[in-house]
C-alpha cells in the first residue's frame, strides 16, 4: 500500500460528539495515529442516533451497529480516562507529550483545570499543534458556553433565520449538519499548522467554532449585512428569487429542483416542458418580468410538472439545457452511480458487526489518498496497550482500573457524568 501523507503524525483526541471527532477521523484516514480519550461512560455520541432498521439490515449484528459513531471515529484507538482524577489527567498530559497534534472540544475552563490548556501544553512542547473547536470561540464572555450545531450553528449562527417559508417557523435540521463542516474547517487549520511546523519547527494553536463556520457558510448574505446591517426576508417558492430557482412536485409525489437560468435558456425550457407559449407571454418575457410575476408563473409550472412523474422529466429537462436535479432521498444517494463512480463510500470491517459501508473522506488525493483503516473502537478498547506504550506495567494499569481512574474494553470500573462539553464529576466508583 502507498504511504499516507500523515503516517508520521500522532494525534491525541480529547473530543466528543461530532465536530472534533470528524476532523480526527479524516486525520486517521490520511494515516495519522489517533488515540481518542473518552470519559469512562464514553463519548456522548455513542448510541445516540438512529441505528439501521432491524427488518432492513442484512444481519442482526449490523442492526445493532452504531454506524454514525463509526463514521466519525474510524481508524482510532480508544482509551477511557477520568480526567477529574489527577492521576488520569497526568496520564493524558504524558500522552500529549508524545504526539504532534492535540485535538479537543473541551471547554477552556476544563482544559485549564486539567492542565491541558493550549498554553500549558505548548509551554511543555513548542512544536505541538493544539487544535480547539468550541461553540462560540475561546475569547469573550461566553467562551465556556456549551453549544451544539442546532443551537449555535443554525440558531445563533443565523443560518436558520434565512431558511424556510415566510411567516412560518424556522426549519429544523438533521444531526451533524453544522458539525461536519466545522470539522472540515478544523482539519484545514491542522494541516496548515503542520505545514508551517515542517518549515519552522514551531507548532501553534488552531481554533474554529460552530459560530465561525456558520458565518462562513452564509457568507454570501452575511457579507452584505456587514455593510447594510439588514436581514433579508425569507422567500417562498413563488417570490422573486423564484421561479427558475425553485422546486416543483411531480405526478409521483417526487420533486425536481431547478437552478437559476439566463435569458437564453428561458425559451428552450418552455419548449422542453411543453409550454412554448410561456416564452411569449408578456408577463414572463424577461428575467425581471418573471421575478415580478413569480407567483403566477410558479402556479403555471406547478401544473406543468404535476402532469408527469419525475423520471419522465429527465429527458426534456436535459434536452433543454436547464440545470436541474431530482430531490433525492437517502436511498437514492446510496445507490447514485455518480457517488459510486467517485468513491464516496467505502467498506470497513468491524470485529463485532462484520463488513459494512461508511462514508469516505469528502476529498481524495491522487498519490496519497485517504484510506479508512477500520471501524470505530469500542470504549476503552486500547487503554491497556496505549498505557503500555507509555512504559506502564500491567500491575500499575490494574491498580488504576481498580481505582476507577481508567476503564478498558473489558468493562472498566467507575464512570463519570456531566454535560456534553466533556468529562465531569466521578460517580459510581
Amino acid at each position: 500500500p502507498r504511504a499516507q501523507v500523515l503516517a508520521d503524525v500522532g494525534v491525541l483526541e480529547l473530543a466528543n460528539w461530532v465536530a472534533g471527532p470528524s476532523a480526527g477521523a479524516i486525520l486517521a484516514d490520511l494515516g495519522a495515529h489517533v488515540v481518542k480519550v473518552e470519559p469512562l461512560v464514553g463519548d456522548g455520541m455513542r448510541d445516540k442516533l438512529r441505528k439501521p432498521n432491524r427488518r432492513a439490515a442484512p444481519t442482526e449484528a449490523l442492526a445493532d451497529t452504531d454506524t454514525a459513531f463509526h463514521m466519525d471515529n474510524r481508524g482510532k484507538r480508544s482509551i477511557a480516562v477520568d480526567l477529574t482524577d489527577e492521576r488520569g489527567a497526568d496520564l493524558v498530559r504524558r500522552l500529549a507529550a508524545r504526539v504532534d497534534v492535540v485535538l479537543t472540544n473541551l471547554l477552556p475552563r476544563r482544559l485549564a483545570r486539567f492542565g491541558l490548556s493550549p498554553e500549558q501544553l505548548r509551554g511543555a512542547d513548542p512544536r505541538l499543534v493544539v487544535a480547539v473547536v468550541t461553540a462560540l470561540g475561546t475569547s469573550g464572555d461566553e467562551a465556556d458556553r456549551i453549544g451544539f450545531d442546532l443551537t449555535t450553528f443554525f440558531g445563533r449562527g443565523a443560518v436558520m433565520g434565512l431558511l424556510g417559508e415566510p411567516d412560518e417557523p424556522p426549519p429544523g435540521f438533521r444531526p451533524g449538519q453544522g458539525d461536519h463542516p466545522t470539522g472540515l474547517a478544523l482539519l484545514a487549520g491542522i494541516l496548515a499548522a503542520l505545514r508551517v511546523r515542517d518549515r519552522t519547527g514551531q507548532g501553534q494553536v488552531v481554533e474554529t467554532s460552530l459560530l465561525r463556520t456558520a458565518a462562513w457558510t452564509i457568507g454570501c448574505d452575511l457579507s452584505v449585512a456587514l455593510v447594510d446591517r439588514l436581514q433579508p426576508r425569507r422567500r417562498g417558492r413563488s417570490e422573486p428569487i423564484s421561479p427558475m430557482n425553485t422546486r416543483y412536485r411531480c405526478a409521483d409525489g417526487e420533486w425536481v429542483s431547478l437552478s437559476a437560468q439566463d435569458q437564453l435558456a428561458w425559451p428552450r425550457f418552455c419548449r422542453a416542458v411543453g409550454r412554448p407559449d410561456l416564452a411569449d407571454d408578456e408577463r414572463y418575457v424577461t428575467v425581471a418580468d418573471r421575478f415580478r410575476h413569480g407567483p403566477a408563473l410558479v402556479a403555471e409550472l406547478d401544473a406543468v410538472f404535476a402532469t408527469r412523474p419525475a423520471p419522465e422529466w429527465a429527458g426534456p429537462l436535459d434536452a433543454s439545457g436547464v440545470v436541474w436535479s431530482t430531490v433525492a432521498a437517502l436511498p437514492d444517494l446510496v445507490d447514485d452511480p455518480q457517488a459510486r463512480a467517485n468513491g464516496m463510500y467505502v467498506e470497513v470491517e468491524d470485529a463485532r458487526a462484520g463488513r459494512f459501508e461508511t462514508l469516505a473522506a469528502p476529498f481524495t488525493l491522487s498519490s496519497t489518498p485517504p484510506t479508512v483503516k477500520g471501524s470505530g473502537p469500542a470504549l476503552g478498547e486500547h487503554t491497556r496497550s496505549v498505557l503500555e506504550e507509555l512504559g506502564m506495567q500491567d500491575a500499575e494499569v490494574d491498580r488504576l482500573l481498580v481505582a476507577g481512574v481508567i476503564a478498558d474494553g473489558a468493562g472498566g470500573v467507575g464512570g463519570i457524568a456531566d454535560g456534553p462539553e466533556g468529562p465531569g464529576r466521578r460517580v459510581g466508583t
